[in-house]
């Protein structure tokens, strides 16, 4: 296994830390500070693994494959933990969800086509996966602020961090129609 792929997988080791850190509130001290070091870490191993597969000629099937599974675990584990949290919607995470397993599907058909396709994630995926990621780092920024008590949890940042969560929402919305329609001739082979 290459160093890219190593990285990937680390990601994916770092999903139940930072579970475990978003929901030790009151249990662990400064729980949220904790889980958005994790939350960084592996948000950094998705940057790097990805350069240096690039770079390196590292770029393998197996990386273009558990590279999104990777990205898509730890956003879906954050995004759960927030509606644990009451941080944000069910409703939200549910477009958001949903549009992972239709990318995902989209991915199996491909593979399993005549072609068989391996489908790296596009640049509205990319895009989407990074806005997703920088909203959840600001919005444990704001809890983690609350808890040290430099800020309070006003209805202004609820309004903020429900504003951001909206944007990611719509963004995935926009990157899964675009999969839909890149891919749609798969659906038309698969009579």
């Amino acid at each position: 296994m290459n160093l890219a792929n190593k990285l990937t997988v680390l990601r994916v080791i770092l999903v139940p830390v930072f579970g475990f850190f978003m929901l030790t509130e009151g249990i662990i001290p400064h729980n949220y500070l904790y889980a958005a070091i994790v939350f960084a870490i592996a948000a950094i191993t998705d940057t790097a693994d990805g350069k240096i597969a690039r770079k390196y000629n590292m770029i393998t099937d197996f990386g273009k494959f558990l590279d999104p599974l990777a990205d898509k675990i730890l956003v879906v584990t954050a995004l759960i933990c927030f509606v644990e949290l009451s941080w944000t919607s069910a409703w939200v995470v549910a477009v958001i969800v949903a549009r992972e397993f239709m990318v995902s599907g989209i991915r199996l058909v491909a593979a399993g086509s005549k072609k068989k396709l391996v489908i790296a994630a596009s640049i509205w995926g990319k895009l989407k996966t990074a806005a997703t990621m920088a909203v959840i780092c600001v919005i444990l920024l704001l809890y983690i602020l609350a808890d040290f008590g430099a800020i309070e949890i006003t209805p202004v940042i609820t309004l903020i961090r429900d504003i951001l969560m909206y944007i990611c929402c719509g963004l995935t919305v926009i990157s899964g129609i675009k999969y839909l329609w890149d891919y749609r001739e798969l659906f038309n082979d698969a009579k």
